[in-house]
């Protein structure tokens, strides 16, 4: 069984002391692929480094929306002159996007996703998209714009409508650790309705660990375990659930067929 990490913050100090290790282990367990999300400016080389040291990582360069008010003036030109220079490794838009809770900054944020779904566009790249309590807002930001390539609604736990609307609009959900928590039962239920090819698997390292690990770092290494936890919630073949999950990141992310 091979899996891919949509998501996960590999660049992430936390990681620093046993990262190599780390890897080994993941590859042992099938996980031979991992999309890193860049989260602002400071980091954009970070990932860039990553990738280019070892083979399997590849990158996402953008603005989250919660340091979208910190970014120092003319972020997004710098930011579109990066991507258009096509580094190597580069597949995708983000992380960037919208966050509504009231204790996350607001300032910026619509602004700097509104030119990151056109970056996307213009550079012919999907988007790695970050949506917390604002899913009806994106899906009509992604209608106006039509970014070409589609992309993922990272952790997605919106409702079945939502995720059709977005499914709708090219854009796969990301499946993570939230399926493992029973409090989570409209989640897995939206994942068990959805067709399986607007799926893709996540773990957002070192964030969202699974449920019984709350507290303790996340690692790519929890992949298998999502993995099984969709293919029993759907009660489908789990050589069909990974083979389609894999097959829907690589075409995401490297045009694959």
């Amino acid at each position: 069984m091979q899996l891919i990490d949509t998501h996960c913050h590999l660049d992430f100090p936390v990681f620093d002391q046993d990262r190599e290790a780390l890897l080994a282990r993941c590859r042992a367990l099938g996980v031979t692929e991992y999309i890193i999300p860049a989260i602002a400016e400071d980091n954009w080389t970070r990932v860039m480094a990553l990738a280019d040291q070892h083979d399997g990582l590849f990158y996402g360069l953008g603005i989250h929306p919660w340091y979208a008010g910190e970014q120092r003036e003319g972020v997004m030109e710098r930011l579109r002159t990066l991507v258009m220079s096509q580094p190597a490794g580069l597949v995708a838009i983000g992380e960037c996007g919208l966050d509504l809770r009231s204790h996350v900054p607001q300032e910026g944020q619509l602004a700097l996703f509104e030119a990151q779904i056109r970056l996307a566009a213009e550079a012919g790249l999907p988007l790695m998209i970050h949506s917390v309590r604002a899913n009806d807002t994106v899906a009509k930001l992604l209608r106006r714009f039509k970014p070409p390539r589609g992309g993922v609604i990272h952790a997605f736990s919106g409702s079945l409508q939502q995720a059709e609307a977005f499914w709708q609009l090219g854009f796969r959900l990301g499946v993570g650790g939230v399926i493992s928590f029973e409090r989570a039962n409209k989640t897995r239920e939206v994942f068990r309705a959805m067709p399986l090819e607007a799926l893709v698997l996540e773990t957002d390292s070192p964030d969202m660990p699974l449920q019984g690990a709350q507290g303790t770092r996340n690692t790519p290494e929890a992949l298998p375990k999502i993995a099984e936890i969709l293919m029993t919630l759907r009660e489908e073949s789990s050589a069909d659930v990974a083979k389609v999950l894999f097959e829907t990141a690589r075409h995401i992310f490297h045009h694959d067929q």
